[in-house]
């Protein structure tokens, strides 16, 4: 089948988040199963330069946006195997950030507008568009509305991915008319409409053939009010239409025996998971001990990701626990300054390292023997999808993905992969970790549980062949 997927960042070239994880991985991984599979995304001034000198010019278009006719390049890159194409334009996308902007609908509409120009001037016609988030929303709405008449889009099939509910791309109502060509008409639950505003994403949910999200239990969660963000009553309404299939990861990219930031390869061996505990404990100046037990935390600093409850409990944790905790992220000022400050109290058990790097995240991976991840909704989590192939145990909230690819260990029979917990409670999570910590200093079961992570592997292998069962459905 020829696919095209449509979304706003794409690893290697520009990363904000897991979507472009999603977007660097998922597509190889649909090639490797005899798909030609595509990308679009628009081209940013923050992508590095070494990329844009490896760019060809496709072709030139004009795109029109309301009353305004704005120039769109397309430039394309082959990478892997993969054809990547990038929508040009110098005043939406020459800027220092990718996002948070005050004309983000404008630059969205465009970049919606301008993907559907360009394949419509392709000599490759996609079957199946799948557009991904908020910023790729309206091409479903596009293409059986202003496009529904174009004999060279007809037969296409859309798929939208929900990566994240809580963004949803909600804008004041002039935007209907002002950039998107539409009337009153469109103000509608059966459209755009959202309580005297219009919302990207809900147009998406509407009109899509399928909607997907990123794991199961997240499906089920986000058409119920409590996760559903306004949107579940839309959700239940298109639930014969909505799976979830859960995420994968590159693992020839994070593989523990291949990485070249660890400063000790291994595959099972947890003598030399170990010496990278060391490692990391003289990098980060800590005191050097290879059976203290190491919980890492690898996130973005923000309430979703559970920081309320790790700061309710991490002084008690601290004060009563032989542990040493390595947090490695930037978020929220309040976050940064409580793991600053809990440091400062706890020197010889806490290292706070409040930055982003790649490399220092697979080092704690490495080093750490647990790994924390108790969010408040998850709708499906990468970090315990790396832990585990890093053999470090996931230590999570039962919610979303985390419950999907999390299962807690059971020492009677020496079944599950990690640990979880299940209510929002900051005690919940503390007694969790103390029971991961009493289990840490029973080696025979800790060996077992290191078993159970060695088979507990997230490919993306199945998880593209779920995306292309799915494909194939919608023309049957």
């Amino acid at each position: 089948m020829n696919i095209l997927m449509v979304g706003s960042e794409c690893s290697p070239f520009i990363k904000t988040g897991g979507l472009a994880d999603v977007l660097g991985s998922l597509p190889q991984a649909l090639k490797d199963e005899g798909q030609d599979v595509r990308v679009v995304l628009p081209k940013y001034e923050e992508m590095k330069g070494e990329w844009k000198e490896q760019l060809t010019l496709l072709q030139t278009m004009d795109v029109q946006l309301g009353w305004r006719n704005q120039y769109a390049g397309v430039e394309y890159i082959e990478y892997d195997g993969v054809t990547f194409y990038f929508i040009d334009n110098e005043y939406y996308f020459k800027r220092s950030n990718l996002y948070g902007y005050g004309d983000e609908a404008e630059r969205f509409v465009f970049f919606n507008r301008a993907v559907l120009e360009m394949v419509r001037t392709l000599d490759w016609k996609p079957d199946v568009l799948h557009c991904h988030d908020w910023h790729a929303s309206l091409i479903p709405v596009y293409l059986r509305t202003h496009y529904q008449n174009d004999e060279r889009l007809a037969g296409m099939k859309t798929v939208f991915t929900i990566h994240n509910l809580k963004y949803q791309g909600v804008f004041a109502d002039s935007v209907l008319h002002d950039l998107m060509d539409f009337d009153e008409s469109m103000k509608t639950d059966e459209s755009f409409e959202f309580f005297g505003d219009i919302n990207f994403m809900k147009g998406a949910l509407n009109y899509a053939d399928f909607i997907t999200t990123v794991s199961e239990t997240y499906a089920k969660e986000i058409q119920t009010s409590y996760y559903g963000e306004n949107l579940d009553g839309v959700l239940r309404k298109r639930s014969d239409e909505l799976i979830g299939i859960v995420n994968g990861i590159n693992d020839q990219d994070y593989n523990p025996m291949k990485d070249e930031a660890l400063a000790f390869p291994y595959r099972s061996s947890l003598i030399k998971k170990r010496q990278n505990k060391i490692w990391l404990q003289q990098e980060l100046g800590l005191p050097v001990n290879k059976d203290v037990p190491m919980i890492g935390i690898v996130s973005r600093l923000v309430e979703q990701k559970g920081f309320d409850l790790i700061g309710r409990i991490i002084d008690e944790l601290l004060y009563h626990e032989d542990v040493q905790i390595v947090l490695l992220g930037t978020g929220e000022y309040h976050y940064e300054q409580l793991f600053q400050w809990t440091q400062d109290r706890h020197p010889e058990k806490m290292s706070a390292n409040i930055t982003f790097s790649d490399r220092l995240s697979r080092q704690v991976y490495a080093a750490s023997d647990m790994f924390l991840m108790p969010s408040r909704f998850e709708p499906c989590g990468i970090g315990q999808l790396i832990a585990l192939r890093y053999l470090s145990a996931p230590i999570v909230r039962e919610t979303g993905g985390l419950v999907d690819t999390v299962h807690p260990f059971e020492l009677e029979t020496g079944e599950g992969n990690g640990f979880s917990f299940t209510n929002y409670n900051a005690h919940d999570m503390l007694y969790t970790i103390r029971r991961s910590l009493a289990l840490y200093q029973d080696k025979a079961a800790w060996q077992l549980l290191v078993k159970n992570m060695i088979k507990s592997q997230f490919s993306w292998k199945l998880s593209a062949n779920q995306y292309l069962e799915l494909y194939e459905a919608m023309f049957e």
